[in-house]
C-alpha cells in the first residue's frame, strides 16, 4: 500500500474510531490554542500546553476576589482557606478516594514531593538484632526516584534496585502478609507509566508488594510501603486509588495541565502518615513551639504539618477520554513508523516499547525511538531534533532522566555509561553517538490537544528527511499490528455446538410469561418420540443478555465456552463501577433486551423508551476505543469493556441514575470457583455456573403452596433459569449428578441460591414481602436451581427447546 494513502485521516479512523472528546476538539484548539498554530509540539511528557482560557480564568479571579494569607482569619483569609479545602477534596473525588482515606499535600511539585518522603520516611540502620530499612526501586525510574539513596546511604539503608521482570518472576505463590514479628520499614518506588517509553507498569503491583507477595517484599521480612510516581501517568491516564492504595502518590500538575508550573501535590495514605517523622517546620506547621527550648509540637492535620504557603489548582478535564484519544495517535504513529522501510527494504526506525501498543491500559501515549539509514546505522538524535526545529515539531531527545530504562532499550552497559562520561558525554548534552552507538533516543507525546495532523506532520517530516525511496511499506507487519490490538472474542465468535433439530435464527420473543412457559405443552412433553411416558423434556431456554435484566426467549440457541452464547455477557453499573441488580435496582427487569444474530445486534427495549442498539461482537476498533475497567461479580473482580455514552444515557434516563452499560471483555477469563474436580469452566456474568436449571414440577408444587395462603404470584420466571425442564416428580433433580440434553452430556454442579431476587415481579418490577418469606422457608434445602456444566464442551452445538433428557442420578 502507498505511504501516502495510510498516512490520511480515513485510514487512520479505520485502525482508531476515538478521537476527539466530549467537547469537539477543533473548538478547543480554536479557543484554547492558537497560538501553536503552525508548530507539531510532541513533548507532552515533559510538559503539556496550558489551556488559554485557563489562564485568563485564573487572571480574572485573581484580580475580582482578594485572597490572603490562610493563617489568619480575616475575610480573605478564609477565602483562601475554603478554596484550597474544596481543591483539596476534588483532586481526592478526581483520584477516586476520600478525606477519610488520603490526605493531599500540596507541595512545589513531584520532585519536591518525593525528596519530603525520604526526609520523613522513618529509615532504620541495621542493629546487631534486626536488619536494617531497604530502599528499593524499578530501574524503570526518574532521577528524582533513584536520587533518594543519595539520601539513604548516610543512614546505612540497603539500596535495592529491581529490573521490571524480576517483580512478578521472582514472586511467591502466596502473600506472606503483614510480619508481626520485624516491623522494620522498607519503601518500594516505581512509575505507573515509564516517562522514557509510556510502557505501564500494573497498578496491581501496590497491594502485591504491600502484602509482600512480590519481590522483593517476599524476600525480606518487615512492612512494606510503596511510594507510586504517577506524574507521567496521570497527564492522560485515570488513576483510581480504590484500586492501588499506594501509601505515598505524587504529582505535577503542569504535567497535566501546563499551568501552573511551580505546584504538586503528595497523596499520602492515612494509616501511613503517621509514621512520617519531619524535622524541618515551617509556618503554619507547628502546633506550639518554643525558640529558646528545643519544643515543638506538629499539628495533628496531615496537610497541615507537612505543607506552607497559599496554593493555585485549576480544575481538571475529562482523563477517561483524553486516555483513548491519545492512545490512538501513539498507536497509529507507531504502527506506521515501525513498518515504514526505506527503498531497499530496511526498516526506518528501532522502536523502544515492551509491547505492540495493544492497549491504552498497558501503554500510554509515549513514542520513544531512533531513526536508521538504509544499511541500517543508527542516526543521532541530535540530528533528528535539529530537522525536527526547522520543521517547526518540537520533540524531545536524549535519555530523558531515566538512565535504567535507556540502558535496557539501547543495551548500554554501566561499564559503557562511564566511558562515555570519560568521552565527554554527560546527561542533558547533544553528543548522540559514541563508537557508532547511540547514547540516547527521540521520544514523542500526546497530550489532550493533539491532533492528526501532530502525527502526520511528523511522519512525512521522517519520510522526507531521512527515507531511501522509493518509501516502502512492510506490509505483512502493519497487518500482524492492526490484529494485535485486536482481543479474539472467544466467548462469542467461536460458539461449540450441539445439535439436535434444525437450527434457526434466534426466536425473536422475550419477556416470557406464564402463559408462553405453558405454551409448549406440559401434557405433551412428558412423552419421548416413540410416545412413552416418563420422558423428561427440556420445554423453554431462557437468555439474559444483561445480568439483572428481563430474559429473552429462544428456540433453537449456540452454547459457547461460557454456556449459552451472549448469556449474561453485559450489565449495568452505577457511577462508581458498582453492579446493579433487581436486589437494589428491581427496574432493571423492565428492561427488555434482544439479541439479533443476523445483524450483529444488542436491542435494547422499556415501556416508553425509545429502542436503540450496541453490537453484539466486540469489533476491533470498538474495543480498543472504549474505556477498559475493573469490576466485581459475585465477589470475583472482572474485566469489562464500556459500551458508549448512548447506553449509558438511555440506562441513567430510564433508572433516574447516573449508569453505564459494560460487557465482559474478551481477553479476560474469569474461572468458576466452585467447580467440581477434574473441570475446568470459565464464567461470563452469571454469579455461579454457566447454565441454571429448575424443574417444571417442582415449580408447579411450590405454586399450589403459595396460592394456598396468599394472592396468586407467577413463579416460573422468578427464578431466572436458562433451562426450563418438565420432569416426572417434583425435586427428583436433586439427585441428580448428570444429565444428557440432545447429544451433550452436563455435570451437575451444586444448587443455587437465588435468595431475596425471587421476590421481584418480573413483569412490573415490585417487590413481594410475605410470600418471599414464605418462599424462602419452603424452598431450604429443596427448591434450589440446579447449576450444570457441560461436561464436554467441545461437543456442543445447538441447544433446542422440545429436545429429550436422559437424568443420571447419583450412584447413592
Amino acid at each position: 500500500m502507498d505511504f501516502q494513502k495510510l498516512c490520511t485521516f480515513e485510514t487512520f479512523q479505520r485502525l482508531w474510531s476515538h478521537y476527539g472528546y466530549a467537547r469537539d476538539l477543533q473548538d478547543v484548539i480554536d479557543r484554547d490554542f492558537t497560538r501553536i498554530k503552525g508548530i507539531t509540539y510532541l513533548d507532552h511528557a515533559a510538559a503539556t500546553l496550558y489551556p488559554e482560557s485557563l489562564v485568563r480564568d485564573f487572571c480574572q479571579d485573581i484580580s475580582r476576589n482578594l485572597y490572603g494569607n490562610p493563617h489568619s482569619y480575616n475575610p480573605s483569609s478564609r477565602l483562601t482557606h475554603d478554596t484550597v479545602e474544596r481543591v483539596r477534596y476534588r483532586v481526592l473525588q478526581h483520584f477516586n478516594t476520600t478525606p477519610e482515606e488520603y490526605s493531599v499535600i500540596f507541595i512545589s511539585g513531584c520532585t519536591a514531593a518525593l525528596k519530603l518522603v525520604a526526609e520523613s520516611f522513618p529509615w532504620r540502620p541495621q542493629t546487631a538484632t534486626e536488619a536494617g530499612s531497604h530502599f528499593s526501586y524499578l530501574t524503570d525510574n526518574h532521577t528524582s526516584v533513584v536520587g533518594i539513596r543519595g539520601l539513604t546511604s548516610g543512614q546505612g539503608v540497603v539500596t535495592l534496585p529491581v529490573s521490571p521482570h524480576e517483580v512478578e518472576n521472582r514472586a511467591k505463590d502466596e502473600a506472606l502478609g503483614e510480619d508481626r514479628i520485624c516491623q522494620t520499614p522498607h519503601l518500594f518506588c516505581y512509575p505507573a507509566q515509564s516517562n522514557f517509553s509510556g510502557r505501564k507498569y500494573p497498578l496491581s503491583h501496590v497491594k502485591g508488594i504491600q502484602a509482600r507477595r512480590l519481590y522483593p517484599a517476599c524476600d525480606h521480612q518487615g512492612r512494606w510501603f510503596v511510594l507510586l510516581d504517577a506524574a507521567s501517568h496521570v497527564s492522560c491516564s485515570p488513576l483510581n486509588l480504590q484500586e492501588c492504595p499506594a501509601d505515598f502518590i505524587p504529582i505535577s500538575f503542569y504535567k497535566m495541565f501546563g499551568f501552573p508550573t511551580g505546584l504538586g501535590a503528595l497523596l499520602v495514605r492515612n494509616d501511613t502518615a503517621g509514621m512520617l517523622k519531619k524535622t524541618y517546620f515551617g509556618g503554619g506547621t507547628a502546633e506550639a513551639y518554643l525558640s529558646g527550648e528545643d519544643y515543638y509540637k506538629q499539628r495533628a492535620n496531615i496537610s497541615d504539618r507537612f505543607e506552607d504557603g497559599t496554593v493555585s489548582f485549576l480544575d481538571i478535564i475529562d482523563d477517561d477520554n483524553i486516555q483513548l484519544h491519545t492512545f490512538g495517535l501513539a498507536r497509529y504513529t507507531y504502527m506506521l513508523l515501525s513498518s515504514l522501510c526505506h527503498g531497499n527494504g530496511r526498516p526506518v526506525a528501532q522502536i523502544y516499547t515492551k509491547g505492540q501498543f495493544e492497549s491504552p491500559s498497558t501503554q500510554g501515549a509515549i513514542l520513544n525511538f531512533n531513526l536508521m539509514d538504509r544499511l541500517g546505522q543508527m542516526i543521532g538524535y541530535s540530528q533528528v531534533d535539529r530537522l525536527a526545529s526547522l520543521y517547526n515539531i518540537h520533540v524531545r531527545t536524549g535519555c530523558f532522566c531515566n538512565t535504567g530504562a535507556c540502558q535496557h532499550f539501547l543495551g548500554i552497559t554501566n561499564e559503557e555509561v562511564k566511558r562515555n562520561l570519560e568521552a565527554g558525554h554527560v546527561c542533558g548534552d547533544n553528543i548522540d553517538m559514541v563508537d557508532g552507538q547511540p547514547t540516547g533516543s527521540v521520544r514523542v507525546s500526546f497530550g489532550y490537544m493533539s491532533t492528526f495532523e501532530d502525527c502526520q506532520n511528523l511522519l512525512n517530516f521522517v519520510v522526507e528527511c531521512f527515507v531511501e525511496k522509493p518509501v516502502k511499506v512492510d506490509q505483512d507487519r502493519l497487518e500482524k499490528l492492526k490484529a494485535a490490538g485486536a482481543s479474539p472474542d472467544s466467548n462469542q465468535d467461536c460458539p461449540i455446538q450441539i445439535t439436535n433439530g434444525k437450527t434457526d435464527e434466534a426466536d425473536e420473543r422475550h419477556n416470557p410469561t406464564e402463559q408462553s412457559l405453558n405454551g409448549c405443552g406440559v401434557s405433551d412433553v412428558r412423552t419421548d418420540g416413540n410416545g412413552n411416558a416418563g420422558a423428561y423434556t427440556l420445554t423453554n431456554i431462557y437468555i439474559y443478555p444483561i445480568k439483572s435484566c428481563a430474559a429473552y426467549e429462544v428456540h433453537n440457541w449456540p452454547v459457547g465456552a461460557l454456556g449459552l452464547l451472549y448469556d449474561r455477557g453485559w450489565m449495568v453499573v452505577n457511577e462508581n463501577g458498582v453492579s446493579l441488580t433487581q436486589k437494589r435496582e428491581p427496574r432493571l427487569c423492565l428492561i427488555r433486551p434482544q439479541v439479533h444474530l443476523h445483524s450483529n445486534k444488542l436491542l435494547l427495549q422499556a415501556s416508553g423508551m425509545d429502542t436503540i442498539s450496541v453490537p453484539l461482537k466486540n469489533n476491533t476498533q470498538l474495543h480498543t476505543s472504549r474505556r477498559v475497567c475493573q469490576s466485581k461479580v459475585c465477589g470475583d473482580r472482572v474485566e469489562t469493556v464500556d459500551c458508549g455514552d448512548e447506553a449509558a444515557s438511555w440506562l441513567s434516563e430510564l433508572l433516574r441514575q447516573p449508569c453505564r452499560l459494560i460487557r465482559q471483555s474478551p481477553d479476560f477469563t474469569r474461572d468458576m470457583r466452585k467447580q467440581p474436580a477434574a473441570t475446568s469452566s470459565c464464567l461470563s456474568l452469571v454469579n455461579e455456573a454457566q447454565f441454571l436449571m429448575v424443574n417444571r414440577a417442582s415449580v408447579e408444587l411450590l405454586q399450589k403452596h403459595i396460592i394456598s395462603r396468599f394472592e396468586p404470584i407467577t413463579l416460573v420466571t422468578r427464578f431466572r433459569a436458562n433451562l426450563v425442564i418438565a420432569g416426572v416428580e417434583p425435586f427428583e433433580e436433586d439427585n441428580w449428578s448428570h444429565l444428557i440434553i440432545g447429544n451433550t452430556r452436563f455435570l451437575v454442579a451444586g444448587r443455587c441460591g437465588r435468595c431475596q431476587m425471587i421476590g421481584v415481579d418480573q413483569d412490573t418490577g415490585t417487590k413481594t414481602k410475605e410470600p418471599l418469606l414464605s418462599l424462602s422457608a419452603c424452598r431450604t434445602g429443596k427448591v434450589s436451581q440446579n447449576n450444570y456444566l457441560p461436561e464436554d464442551s467441545a461437543a456442543a452445538s445447538t441447544l433446542s427447546a422440545g429436545s429429550l433428557i436422559v437424568p443420571e442420578p447419583n450412584p447413592s
